[in-house]
């Protein structure tokens, strides 16, 4: 259990649902008490709140039912807090039995969890009213679990599907709406982490994954040459993988969530692993080269049979159009394209954006 964050005895689990306030810390914070009234693990909600907390698990493992606590927090309270200022955060406590298989919570985590190892998403939705229940939603439209009413989960379904659909792929990604009349629920996206794998251990690829780490990505390297794919190169890569390229782009789950990026700037290694890529649902796909590279490589996939649409999700040359020209320059410009891509951006000014005005050089 203890990789689905669950205690090994009875507790109350305290979610962070909702603050309002100047920079408000993100919803979603979670901590556990147990039945002794200590707090399991080392996580915990911060500030002021944890003491609430702790005095209503009490009250709530004793009726074993789920309670939401409005607190309002003075600006010392809300700066322990994450806060800028003063403002009201709102915390859901729930029972729950970790050693129960039909324990409503656990039931939520372990699906969550194994659509996550599985590479898909997922959307955890709990009631606030004080009623106990979990409903589990995937990216492929399934649910299990109830709200404990049929109308309730109809419009949870809906919201949540509408969640998995808008959402940047990062877990944590929440919202509080009313779904059915009175009822107020609280959604908790659940996803794999969002995942860079890097074809060829090259000197863009070293400050790549260190930029890619610093932005909280999971990052992978490939390379068929051992003395380049080494710890001392890439301290930081959560793997380095060395073999065929392409058999290896053929092998990992290159999903929704994954940037892939090509360096070898070598026929024989790119043209292999872009027919294994393409095959994938890889959200963003670049190759370092010029566009005169690019439009052989392409051409060349073409007259193989690779349909036109999915031969236009590979970025090539690679990057947003920032005068790069070192190696860590030209890794700052590749992350970037990536993320403006996946979140449907165009990597224009945001001056610009704002004022409406053109970006483009005219």
């Amino acid at each position: 259990m203890e990789n689905l964050g669950l205690p090994d005895r009875r507790a109350a689990v305290a979610t962070l649902v909702a603050t309002e306030g100047s920079s408000p810390r993100d919803a979603g914070s979670r901590m556990w008490v147990d039945d002794r009234g200590a707090i399991v693990g080392s996580v915990t909600i911060g500030g002021c709140v944890d003491a609430r907390v702790i005095e209503e698990s009490a009250r709530v493992l004793t009726d074993q039912r789920p309670t939401l606590v409005t607190m309002a927090l003075g600006d010392e309270d809300a700066w322990a807090l994450g806060m800028t200022c003063a403002g009201t955060v709102e915390v859901l406590i729930e029972p729950c039995d970790p050693s129960s298989p039909a324990d409503p919570v656990r039931q939520a985590f372990e699906r969550a969890a194994r659509e996550v190892a599985a590479g898909r998403r997922a959307v955890i939705v709990a009631p606030l009213d004080g009623t106990q229940g979990r409903l589990v939603v995937t990216e492929r439209g399934e649910h299990t679990g109830t709200l404990g009413d049929a109308a309730v989960d109809g419009a949870a379904l809906r919201e949540a599907m509408r969640l998995l659909v808008r959402a940047d792929g990062r877990s944590g990604t929440t919202t509080v709406v009313h779904a059915g009349g009175d009822s107020r629920l609280y959604f908790e996206l659940h996803a794999p982490p969002v995942t860079l794998v890097v074809f060829g251990a090259t000197h863009v690829a070293v400050p790549l994954v260190e930029l890619a780490r610093t932005l909280g990505l999971r990052t992978v390297v490939v390379d068929g040459r051992e003395r380049f794919a080494t710890r001392e190169r890439f301290p930081t890569a959560d793997e380095l993988l060395v073999g065929m390229p392409s058999e290896i782009a053929e092998r990992l789950p290159l999903g929704p969530n994954t940037y892939v990026v090509l360096l070898s700037h070598d026929y024989k290694y790119d043209l292999p692993v872009l027919r294994a890529v393409l095959e994938s649902d890889a959200a963003y796909i670049g190759c370092l080269g010029s566009t005169r590279r690019g439009r052989a490589m392409l051409e060349f996939l073409a007259a193989e049979g690779i349909a036109e649409e999915r031969l236009t999700r590979v970025r090539i040359p690679i990057g947003l159009d920032i005068g790069a020209r070192s190696p860590a320059e030209i890794a700052l410009s590749s992350l970037a394209e990536a993320m403006a891509v996946t979140r449907d951006r165009s990597g224009a000014s945001m001056r610009d954006r704002i004022s409406g005005r053109r970006s483009d050089p005219a």
